[in-house]
């Protein structure tokens, strides 16, 4: 992989003025300062209390930046990490930053790669490996940066092919408050985006913040809604409703036993009294109840010589 240029933004020269940006290398790797105080993550974005325990570290996801020059993608990367708008820029600089977000009341660590293609996407191994999700930056007032965009689709649906994994990836029309000089139309957008299958937005760096903070957080969530469906399933197992069998113990054999010798008993000794057996019970019960009936049939004695009226 070839090494990234790495550059740093710095305010006025003052007594007070420090570095606002850590840059890192595309493997995520943060340069480190060797003396003074930690520096910040992100472009001034302070990141109190970043220091996190090894044993839970924070969810990774790496978005690439792609498209022509001018397109503004180092403005857009600058506006999601300071909500600030910066129009000038180096083209041949690529960097590669650092936030923590909180997307969806989940932590994340967001790592934003601003490439800078000489030549449209012809050395793109780099963030091919590397990135979990694309977006593809075009600007609505040059059809230039449009068709452009439609080479890194398919160096994209390519890649996606051949690796058999798709990354999510977003096509972005830029700087919306451009608008009199239009020459990409919306529908062109849409159309284009619908082609290969990716999100379609239209945004402006210079403008609103939200907007443009919504792009990077839905990447975010597309990266998790991916790797949801790559999981593997988990075999279902259905389980059949039969009757229970009961198992013989120890226990219930004893009581068995004792049972089958009460029987026996009864019947060899008459004075031996235990627990009949069901058809000595059964022939006592219809004894007894024929006698009860005897005893209580009314009797009629007649005497001769009275007379009954």
């Amino acid at each position: 992989m070839a090494a990234i240029a790495m550059t740093t933004l710095t305010s006025a020269p003052s007594s007070s003025s420090s570095s606002l940006l850590e840059p890192c290398w595309a493997d995520g790797s943060a340069a480190v300062n060797s003396g003074g105080p930690r520096m910040s993550s992100m472009f001034g974005k302070p990141r109190a209390g970043a220091e996190r325990p090894p044993q839970s570290p924070l969810a990774e996801c790496n978005v690439a930046i792609l498209g022509c020059r001018g397109a503004g993608k180092s403005a857009l990367t600058v506006k999601f990490l300071t909500k600030r708008f910066i129009s000038e820029y180096d083209p041949n600089l690529e960097d590669t930053y650092t936030s923590e977000e909180l997307v969806d009341q989940q932590p994340v660590l967001l790592k934003v790669m601003d490439t800078a293609d000489q030549d449209g996407p012809g050395n793109c191994e780099r963030y091919l490996c590397w990135a979990n999700a694309f977006l593809v930056v075009y600007s609505i007032d040059d059809r230039e940066s449009f068709e452009g965009c439609r080479r890194y689709l398919d160096v994209l649906a390519r890649h996606a092919r051949g690796c058999q994994h798709e990354s999510p990836v977003l096509l972005l029309g830029n700087k919306l408050d451009m608008e009199q000089y239009r020459q990409v139309t919306k529908a062109e957008g849409t159309s284009l985006a619908s082609k290969f299958g990716c999100l379609f937005y239209e945004v402006s760096a210079c403008q609103d913040f939200a907007a443009v903070q919504h792009v990077f957080h839905e990447a975010v969530r597309e990266v998790r809604r991916e790797a949801e469906r790559s999981q593997p399933l988990r075999p279902l197992f259905i389980a059949e409703e039969r009757p229970c069998l009961h198992v013989a113990t120890p226990a219930t054999l004893a009581t068995r036993q004792g049972l089958a010798s009460c029987t026996l008993n009864t019947l060899s000794t008459v004075n031996y009294k235990e627990i009949p057996s069901v058809a000595q019970a059964k022939l006592v019960t219809v004894k007894s109840s024929r006698a009860q009936s005897k005893r209580k049939a009314p009797t009629l004695t007649l005497l001769k010589g009275f007379k009954i009226f």
